[in-house]
């Protein structure tokens, strides 16, 4: 294998745990309302799972509140069964046709549950940057075996270091500024 597909490989299985732990980063609430939390709830309809976003309209008329507006007006009990079950703390206030949610103000208590569930998140997306990382040595220390010279080595594996303290980087900026938003009042 050549470094270059090594490197390719690995930038872009790095990047994947970044966006991962980014996308997860959005599901957490932090009292303002994101179409986000709810959009990919499956909901029970036609006979088969769907997500939400697929069956209903899903906006944010104002910064505490989300609007659930079905396509179908038969699929407005299943989808007030399906937030339920999702547990995401919030009760859906159903009136005609459109569900509405109104976000909760966070408590501390709560607020720092969602800081150490950000920071489990952060957790996993380096581990998959450290497992991205191991593969991509070991690729090298194969290349190496079949006559990669040793400063193409050394160089290869120094950029690999710089590629994961970089993306590692990303991911503790993200958790910061996430930590930041959810333990504003």
């Amino acid at each position: 294998m050549e470094t270059k597909q090594i490197f390719d490989k690995m930038d872009s299985d790095m990047q994947k745990s970044v966006d991962h732990v980014l996308h997860e980063f959005s599901t957490l609430h932090t009292g303002k309302a994101n179409t986000s939390m709810v959009e990919n709830i499956m909901v029970d309809v036609y006979g088969s799972g769907m997500k939400l976003r697929d069956v209903a309209a899903i906006t944010t008329p104002d910064a505490r509140t989300i609007q659930i507006q079905p396509w179908d007006k038969s699929t407005t009990g299943p989808i007030e069964k399906a937030l339920l079950e999702a547990k995401i703390g919030i009760n859906p206030i159903v009136t005609g046709e459109i569900i509405r949610l109104p976000m909760p103000e966070l408590s501390g208590e709560r607020r720092e549950e969602l800081c150490k569930i950000a920071q489990g998140f952060t957790e996993q997306g380096r581990i998959g940057i450290r497992a991205s990382r191991k593969e991509a040595m070991d690729a090298l220390k194969e290349a190496q075996k079949e006559g990669l010279p040793e400063d193409d080595f050394k160089r290869a594996e120094k950029d690999v270091q710089k590629n994961t303290d970089d993306c590692v980087g990303k991911i503790n900026q993200a958790l910061s500024s996430k930590e930041q938003d959810l333990r504003k009042v």
